[in-house]
């Protein structure tokens, strides 16, 4: 499978102390500069989105998602036996 292309491009000044405590980083777990920030930044944005509180949709998919959360809860087979076996945890 091809990698897509890098195509864009971020620039930032950085205190000389910063700079040289994410390069000795990125060496310690044997990456590039541009791969340790790049992971770590998208790993913190991942993170800040799964926390977000509010969510804003068009009116479609707005629609579509209340249908379905409208729609009464399908068995799960997988569930039901999950459900029905003894419970190894006693409080």
């Amino acid at each position: 499978m091809a990698t897509p292309a890098k195509n864009s491009r971020l620039n930032l000044r950085l205190r000389e102390a910063d700079d040289e405590l994410i390069r000795r980083a990125a060496s310690q777990v044997g990456q590039t500069v541009t791969e340790f920030l790049t992971s770590t930044a998208i790993e913190r944005a991942h993170e800040v989105m799964a926390d977000q509180r509010e969510f804003v949709l068009d009116e479609s998919t707005w629609s579509a998602f209340s249908e379905l959360l409208n729609e009464p809860p399908r068995p799960d087979p997988r569930l039901m036996e999950l459900f029905a076996r003894p419970q190894r945890i006693t409080r």
